[in-house]
């Protein structure tokens, strides 16, 4: 293939869609309607689309993994926002360090779990 790839947007669910777009807004992500059932949600390169629609089985295997520069100054910011006193379904795991970096974990209203990490060589 010659043409060049710009961005990788994936599609993730919601259990309670208008709970899940309040939390990635308070996460820093800007979000754009495209539809009354669906936004896009971007955050610097970073874009992924949320739709109001929720099947069990999907989004319970459904993770993501974001790069990050510092995942322990990004484990404080998201400390930080106090997620969990907003969110009683949302679960943040601290940062672990593993031979081929760092990451931490959030899991997200709906239970899609986010991987942030920092890779120690690429």
């Amino acid at each position: 293939m010659k043409q060049k790839m710009k961005s990788i947007r994936p599609f993730i669910g919601a259990q309670n869609f208008m709970e899940s777009r309040s939390f990635y807004t308070d996460l820093g992500f800007e979000e754009i309607v495209l539809e009354e059932k669906l936004s896009l949600f971007k955050k610097q390169d970073i874009a992924f689309y949320l739709q109001d629609a929720y099947v069990k089985d999907w989004i319970d295997n459904t993770m993501i993994f974001v790069e990050v520069e510092n995942v322990d100054e990004y484990w404080q910011e998201l400390l930080d926002l106090n997620l969990t006193k907003k969110y009683n379904t949302i679960k943040l795991t601290p940062v672990r360090t593993l031979n081929w970096g760092k990451e931490c974990f959030v899991h997200d209203p709906s239970g899609i779990l986010w991987h942030f990490g920092e890779f120690f060589n690429h």
